[in-house]
């Protein structure tokens, strides 16, 4: 007989609603898209000079992917190239699949 206060593990598993799935479906179709577009930046800053007068010194150079990085994250904060949707629709469409 099993004591009746004592709860399933299956009960204490967090329930995955379409709604949160589908959140965390664009968060990655996002974080794919601005690392496909940081990949597309980083060749246009490559050939820059970090020297004075209005360099930035050895700092920029060693901060640079940072900025980049983050140049891309705010591209999809704005809208992004379209790349985002893409990937959420082939990503639905795996699902659905037998």
């Amino acid at each position: 007989m099993t004591d009746p206060l004592t709860l399933s593990p299956d009960l204490l598993r967090p329930v995955q609603t379409p709604t949160l799935r589908q959140d965390r479906m664009r968060e990655t179709a996002e974080a794919f898209e601005a690392s496909f577009i940081a990949q597309m930046l980083r060749p246009m800053f490559e050939g820059l000079s970090t020297e004075a007068p209005f360099g930035g010194g050895e700092a920029e150079s060693t901060w640079r992917s940072f900025l980049i990085d983050e140049m891309a994250k705010q591209t999809v904060r704005s809208g992004g190239i379209g790349l985002a949707d893409q990937v959420m629709a082939t990503m639905i469409k795996m699902q659905e699949a037998p």
